[in-house]
Parts: structure tokens; C-alpha cells; sequence
């Protein structure tokens, strides 16, 4: 079995990306499952019900999300959908899910989202207890874990706690590829960020102008903006399960470059 994990969709260009080379993707490493932060995907903020629709008739069949989970009200709208999760970690959230099971091919794929707490301006629980609990109760055979956080000493470590209890703890939210994918001595694989879908001559997704005029040159009334138009990029990484075992046994990389 192959599972796909994507990088956070960022704007137009990310969409873009999704509908022209998910397709692809999926047919050149025969991928069973997708899996997908999509955070960012409406403006580079949230996401909306449309957008979300798209993504799912592009071939995600699992969207997670991130510290802008509810940056679009309208997300509410259909955060029950089994098809998106929210992290688990919420204090105050009591709709949707943090953990979701798929059945795929009779295969049971759990999914779970959580935010990490250092650089955080939210307050969340903390993510270790808050999945242990589920790991308690879990019966699936793959278990894979979308860590959004800044810290990847964080993201490691969390990883490293976990042991041999989860198939995989996948960082999102810094929107940079790291070169760190392993298996963990623990039986866990790790990577600290699978990186961004989105446009490629970009900055974290934003256009590069809007990001110095905000960033660098501390213009008050500049904001960041998101192109409808350029080269794309799919960041992720493609993770081999033994259809017996239900372990990981290969994993790669992935980085596409979608033309307009």
C-alpha cells in the first residue's frame, strides 16, 4: 500500500498544483491514499466549502488542518465531513474531529492532527497526552500523525515518545521540505516538515514582494499576497506499507513541479 502525505496548500497556485498533478502523482506510485494540510488552501488562510469540495474531487481523501483551522467561519459548515480533521489538541473546539479512521482496501488508516505548543499563540492541550489517549483505544493498523508546529525539536521529540505506538509523525506548517526523513530506532518514521504545494517561485506560498515589503522592509500597510498564475511545486512524502505487517518498509520524498 502507498500513502501520499502533502504539504500545506497555499492559494490559488496550491489548488492549481493539486488538480494538475495529483492526478499524476497517483498513477506513476500507484497511491492508495491521500493525506493533506489544508490550512492554508483559501487565500493563503483557512479554508473555505468550495475549495474544499475541489480538493476532494481532485483525490484528497483526507484534508488536516492547522493553527487556521477556522480562519474561514464557513469551515463550520462541514467540519464533520469525514473527511477533514481539525487538531485534536483544541481546548475550547467541540466540533469536528481530531482523529478520523479510513477503511481502505480493508485496511483501517487513522489520521490524526495536532498543534504543537512552543511558538504557539494558541493555547492548546498537550499534544503527547492528548494522542496517547487515543492510541489507548485505537484498533487501526496505520496510525499516521500531522504534527503542525513551529519547533522540530518538538516534533522529534513528540515522535520519539510515542515509540513503536504510531506508524508515522509528519510535521507541517513551516511550508520548507527538511531533509530529515527517517525511520526512528523506535519503529516511528519522522520528518519535520513534508514541506508546501503551492507556488514555486514564491515565498512560503505568498508572492515575494508582498513577503519583503511586510517582513523586511516593515511597510505598515503591506500584506502578504497569493498569485493566480506561475510554476508550482508538490511537496510531501510518499510512505510504502507492507500490505502483511502494516509497517512502513520505504519512503520517499516527493517533490513535483507543476507548469501552468
Amino acid at each position: 500500500m502507498n500513502i501520499l502525505f502533502l504539504g500545506d496548500i497555499v492559494g490559488c497556485l496550491g489548488r492549481k498544483a493539486i488538480e494538475k498533478g495529483l492526478p499524476s502523482l497517483k498513477k506513476q506510485y500507484s497511491i492508495d491514499f491521500v493525506i493533506a494540510n489544508g490550512e492554508n488552501v483559501t487565500r493563503g488562510f483557512g479554508i473555505n466549502r468550495s475549495d474544499f469540495i475541489n480538493l476532494k474531487q481532485y483525490g484528497v481523501d483526507c484534508v488536516t488542518l492547522g493553527n487556521h483551522y477556522c480562519a474561514q467561519k464557513a469551515v463550520y459548515s462541514f467540519l464533520e465531513d469525514e473527511h477533514i480533521i481539525r487538531p485534536l489538541n483544541l481546548i475550547y473546539e467541540k466540533y469536528g474531529k481530531g482523529s478520523r479512521v479510513y477503511n481502505v482496501n480493508g485496511t483501517k488508516i487513522r489520521v490524526t492532527n495536532v498543534l504543537g505548543e512552543v511558538f504557539s499563540l494558541i493555547k492548546v492541550l498537550d499534544p503527547y497526552t492528548s494522542v496517547v489517549d487515543v492510541v489507548l483505544n485505537d484498533d487501526s493498523n496505520i496510525h499516521i500523525i500531522d504534527f503542525h508546529g513551529e519547533s522540530t525539536g518538538e516534533k522529534k521529540a513528540f515522535a520519539y515518545s510515542l515509540k513503536n505506538t504510531v506508524s508515522a509523525v509528519i510535521g507541517t506548517h513551516t511550508h520548507v521540505q527538511t531533509n530529515d526523513d527517517q525511520m526512528l530506532p523506535t519503529g516511528v518514521f519522522y520528518m519535520s516538515d513534508a514541506g508546501m504545494c503551492g507556488g514555486k517561485n514564491t515565498i512560503l506560498g505568498a508572492e515575494t514582494n508582498s513577503v519583503v515589503e511586510k517582513c523586511i522592509l516593515n511597510k505598515k500597510d503591506a500584506h502578504f499576497k497569493y498569485l493566480e498564475k506561475g510554476e508550482m511545486v508538490l511537496n510531501g512524502v510518499l510512505l510504502t506499507v507492507d500490505n502483511v505487517t502494516k509497517k512502513i518498509v520505504s519512503h520517499q520524498k516527493i517533490v513535483y513541479e507543476v507548469e501552468e
